[in-house]
C-alpha cells in the first residue's frame, strides 16, 4: 500500500527524512543490520508497521532499508523481515559448509550452548541450578511418569545459554516453514506443543520441536520451556522421531487425511455429513462422491471446495520447495512464477478439476497409500526436482523479472547470470504449460512400457518407480541445457513479449516458430529428453 505522506515530500523534505532516519538508526540498515552508505548505495524509506496491519502512515513508523533489503525481505512487517534477515544469514553462513542451517547454528549466534546443565535427582524431583548465569538459587521441577511408556520427564524453563541441539535424534535442517512460524509468534498466539529434550550427561538437548524453538529464539527469547526426557531410552526415541515423521505420518492427528481438507469451507461440509450421518470426527469412511451428492442442491459448489483443498495442500506445502519462487502478492518484480501461472500450468496439467472419487476420504491411509495424500506427496515430490534443477540457487531474487528482456537489449545485464535467465525464461505461462505437458508423456509413456493400467486423470495417485522419478529428472535437467533459454540475442525476438500457448506448442514441436524461422536445432524429443543426456 502505498505512502500519502511519503509521496506528499517535496525531494528536499524526503532527503531531510533520510538523514533522521540515518542518524536514528546509526547508520544501519532495519532488516540486515548492515551499515548504511547512501553515497554509494541505494536505500528505502518503508513502513515499519504496514499500513495493511494499521501502521501510522507518519515518520515514527518509517525505517531506512537497503533497496537490495527491501525488495528481498521476507515480511512485509519490517520487524519481522529483521528478524528472518538474521536466519537467512545464518542459514547463507552454513550453505558455504554444504549443508542446511539448523537449531545448533541459530543458538550458536544468539547465545545458546554455553553452558553445561548440572542437576540431580532428590525425592522424585529434578534439582538444577543457572549458577553460571549469576542464578544461584535452587530450582526444583516434579518428575511425572508416563504411564505406558515409563519415560519420566518434567517441565522446566531452561536459559538458551544452556541448550544444544540433538543432532543424534534430530539431524534435520530449518526448513522454509520456519518464516510462518515465526508470523504466527508474533502475532501471540500460543505454541500447542512444547519443544523436547533430554538429559544427556551434562547437556540438555532439544529433539524434538526445533522449528518452535529457533521462532521463539528469533523473536528475543531468552528463556525455553521444555519437557525434559531424564535417562530415557535413546534408541526409543530415534524410532519414535522417525516414524512420526515417516510411517506414522502423525496419524495422531490424521495428517494424511487433513492434509486433504485444506480448506475451511470443504471441512465444515465434512463435519455437517458426519454430524448428519452420527459418524464421529474420525470417522472418514465416506467418499467424495457421497459428499456432492449429498450437498447436491448448496449453493456451494462441493467438487470445487474439494479440487481446491488438494490445490491448497500442494501449493502451501511445507515441504514444496517451489513454493519460495512463487509470487503469491501479484508484485511480479521479484519471483519468476506468479500464482495464477502456477495454477494455470502446474495445477492444471497435474490435477484433473472435475475428478471426484468414490473411494472412501480414508482409503488405504494407514497404508500410507491413500489415492489423494499420494497424489499430494507425487506432486510436490515433482515440484521439488523441479525447484532443485531450475531455481535453487540459481534464481537471484535480489535480480528479479522487472524488465530482464529490456536490460538484456540495453546491456545492462552484467548482474543476471545465464542460470537466472534460464529460470526467468522458463517460467514464463506460454512455455511453462507446453513443456509441462510433454513431462506428464513422459509418465504415461513409462506407465506404458511397464504395463501398468493407469487412469490419465489419476497420474499421480499411482506410486512412481525410481526410475520414473530418474526419467522426470533427467528431462527438466535436458529442457534446462537448451540453448535458447541464454541466448541472449532472442531477448528482442522470440522473448520480447508475451506470446501464446500454441505458439510455443509449435516451436517444441517443429523446432520453428510459427513464421519458420528457427529455433531449436530439433523438435523436442521427450523420450529421448528423459535419458540421463541429449
Amino acid at each position: 500500500m502505498a505512502s500519502r505522506y511519503l509521496a506528499s515530500l517535496s525531494k528536499e523534505k524526503y532527503d531531510g527524512l533520510v538523514e533522521k532516519l540515518k542518524q536514528i538508526q546509526n547508520n544501519i540498515c532495519y532488516i540486515c543490520q548492515n551499515e548504511l552508505d547512501t553515497s554509494i548505495q541505494q536505500v528505502n524509506v518503508d513502513h515499519i508497521i504496514p499500513l495493511a496491519n494499521k501502521g501510522k502512515d507518519s515518520e515514527e513508523n518509517f525505517a531506512l532499508t537497503h533497496e537490495s533489503c527491501n525488495k528481498s525481505k521476507q515480511d512485509a512487517d519490517l520487524r519481522i523481515a529483521r528478524m528472518l534477515s538474521g536466519l537467512r544469514e545464518i542459514q547463507e553462513n552454513v550453505e558455504k559448509e554444504n549443508r542446511s542451517a539448523s537449531l545448533k547454528d541459530v543458538l550458536a549466534s544468539y547465545g545458546g550452548s554455553k553452558y553445561p546443565f548440572k542437576s540431580k535427582i532428590e525425592n522424585n524431583t529434578l534439582k538444577y541450578s543457572f549458577s553460571e548465569t549469576g542464578d544461584n538459587k535452587f530450582h526444583f521441577s516434579p518428575i511425572f511418569e508416563d504411564y505406558i511408556s515409563k519415560e519420566r520427564t518434567c517441565f522446566i524453563e531452561v536459559p538458551i545459554s544452556y541448550l544444544y541441539h540433538d543432532e543424534l535424534i534430530n539431524p534435520r535442517g530449518i526448513n522454509s516453514s520456519i518464516s510462518k512460524l515465526v508470523k504466527e509468534f508474533y502475532k501471540g498466539n500460543p505454541q500447542l506443543h512444547l519443544s523436547l529434550a533430554r538429559i544427556d550427561g551434562d547437556i540438555l538437548k532439544i529433539f524434538d520441536g526445533q522449528h518452535k524453538a529457533v521462532a521463539q529464539i528469533l523473536l528475543g527469547n531468552k528463556k525455553l520451556t521444555l519437557r525434559v526426557f531424564i535417562n530415557p531410552n535413546v534408541d526409543r526415541l530415534i524410532e519414535t522421531n522417525t516414524n512420526a515423521g515417516s510411517t506414522l505420518r502423525q496419524i495422531a492427528f490424521d495428517k494424511s487425511i487433513m492434509r486433504q481438507l485444506n480448506n475451511m469451507l470443504y471441512l465444515e461440509r465434512i463435519k455437517k455429513y458426519q454430524d448428519d450421518h452420527s459418524l464421529d470426527a474420525d470417522n472418514f469412511s465416506f467418499s467424495e462422491e457421497q459428499l456432492v451428492d449429498y450437498f447436491k442442491g448448496e449453493n456451494v459448489n462441493i467438487k470445487k471446495l474439494i479440487i481446491e483443498s488438494i490445490k491448497s495442500s500442494v501449493t502451501y506445502s511445507q515441504d514444496n520447495k517451489l513454493k519460495d519462487y512463487i509470487d503469491f502478492e501479484g508484485k511480479a518484480k521479484e519471483l519468476p512464477i506468479s500464482h495464477s501461472t502456477f495454477d494455470k500450468t502446474f495445477l492444471s496439467v497435474f490435477i484433473d478439476s472435475k475428478l471426484i472419487l468414490n473411494e472412501p476420504i480414508n482409503f488405504k491411509s494407514e497404508e500410507g497409500s491413500n489415492p489423494r495424500e499420494l497424489e499430494i506427496t507425487q506432486i510436490i515430490n515433482l515440484l521439488n526436482i523441479i525447484a532443485e534443477e531450475i531455481y535453487l540457487g540459481k534464481f537471484d531474487p535480489d535480480v528479479g523479472v522487472y524488465r530482464i528482456e529490456k536490460r538484456i537489449i540495453q546491456k545492462k545485464d552484467k548482474e543476471i547470470s545465464d542460470n537466472h535467465l534460464i529460470a526467468y525464461r522458463i517460467s514464463k505461462e506460454e512455455v511453462m504449460y507446453n513443456w509441462l505437458v510433454y513431462l506428464k508423456k513422459i509418465i504415461e509413456l513409462y506407465f506404458d512400457m511397464t504395463g501398468k493400467i493407469y487412469d490419465d486423470r489419476r497420474l499421480f495417485q499411482l506410486r512412481f518407480d525410481e526410475q520414473l522419478w530418474t526419467n522426470i529428472r533427467n528431462f527438466v535437467k535436458n529442457l534446462k541445457d537448451l540453448p535458447l533459454w541464454k541466448d541472449r540475442s532472442m531477448a528482442s525476438t522470440i522473448f520480447a513479449g508475451k506470446n501464446n500457448y500454441d505458439y510455443w506448442k509449435n516451436i517444441f514441436e517443429s523446432g520453428k516458430n510459427p513464421d519458420g524461422v528457427q529455433i531449436l536445432a530439433r523438435p523436442l524429443n521427450f523420450t529421448e529428453m528423459a535419458k540421463n543426456s541429449v
